[in-house]
């Protein structure tokens, strides 16, 4: 089968288009999908650099958001059969990816998708719609009429989180290039401040009469999580996305915060078979929200597979707006 396999970790480069890659078979547990579309994220591009210290079995085909039907199932599945419109976020620990004709995946993290959802759409909302609805409404459990400053709306898991807090009644504070406040603004954002341009953390003191914002979703690094704490209110709520905050340099018990990690690969990592389930369940509310029009799926650049290494270093340089979908077997 077509694919693109990591052949050497370490660089973007390790990435190769191939056109023989044996088409995987679903083990126990296992359900191989015919896959339609897979969607890009910045993990994608980190998994090539070594990042999470995965030790892979033999060279992984990446791909971890994945919208297709099912082709054939492995002992012991009881959720899905042949023929269903399936959409997932995939475990990155495991070699079968879907930047590939085929892939297979743990039946107990997948969504069925509904009819009137198509699989573009789905391919572009697992990783980044699955964080911001984990970070948003299971971590912070955002309250109405509450502050919220979410880093990088433009992005993913940004443009995601300011829709989640905008369903939910919040007044939103993001940030983002000056090329994106337009974008930023559609999506529901309230103040869209410019990082090249402004210090966002007295604009947002300014704004909020130095009180500070009831909570954060950060996307960026440890640095900016770090200085984020400057801004929280008291009982403020931080959700760290990429990195913690150095606790070092955190006066705690001053405003009595909470801090709270994010991270989907964990669901398949820690082993917990509720945990898996639990993602399957975000699947399914979320893909409700988009066929409700609660949520809009990102703008969406379409690609071809063997674009899929290109389109990564797009995405390592920031260059992206929305979201990236690689379309390999008759996607809608």
């Amino acid at each position: 089968m077509k694919a693109i396999v990591l052949e050497t970790i370490g660089s973007l480069d390790g990435l190769k288009y191939v056109e023989n890659r044996p088409v995987p078979n679903p083990q126990n547990g296992e359900i191989r999908v015919k896959v339609s579309a897979a969607g890009l994220n910045p993990v994608d591009y980190k998994l090539t650099l070594g990042w999470g210290d995965v030790n892979w079995s033999s060279p992984p085909v990446l791909g971890l958001d994945v919208a297709g039907i099912v082709d054939s199932i492995g002992e012991g599945v009881t959720k899905f059969s042949v023929g269903d419109r399936v959409y997932y976020h995939g475990n990155l620990s495991k070699v079968n990816g879907g930047f590939a004709e085929y892939a297979c995946t743990d039946e107990n993290s997948v969504s069925l998708m509904p009819e009137d959802l198509s699989m573009l759409a789905a391919a572009s909302l697992p990783c980044s719609g699955f964080t911001a609805y984990q970070a948003v409404v299971k971590k912070l459990r955002a309250e109405r009429g509450k502050t919220i400053l979410i880093h990088a709306g433009a992005g993913g898991v940004g443009g995601y989180s300011i829709q989640l807090a905008k369903m939910r009644g919040l007044t939103v504070f993001t940030t983002c290039s000056t090329k994106n406040i337009d974008y930023v603004k559609e999506l529901g954002a309230d103040f869209a401040l410019d990082y090249t341009k402004d210090d966002i953390y007295v604009k947002i003191m300014t704004e909020t009469q130095s009180r500070g914002v009831d909570y954060i979703v950060n996307t960026l690094d440890r640095e900016s999580a770090t200085k984020d704490i400057d801004i929280l209110a008291f009982h403020g709520e931080l959700a760290a996305i990429v990195e913690h905050p150095d606790f070092s340099r955190i006066r705690f018990y001053e405003k009595a915060m909470s801090i709270h990690e994010v991270a989907l690969g964990g669901a398949h990592l820690n082993g917990d078979l509720q945990a898996k389930r639990q993602l399957a369940e975000i699947g399914d509310e979320f893909a409700k929200l988009v066929v409700m029009k609660k949520i809009k799926p990102l703008s969406i650049k379409k690609i071809e597979l063997h674009e899929v290494p290109q389109c990564l270093a797009e995405l390592e340089r920031r260059h992206v707006a929305g979201k990236m979908v690689a379309l390999i077997n008759d996607a809608e």
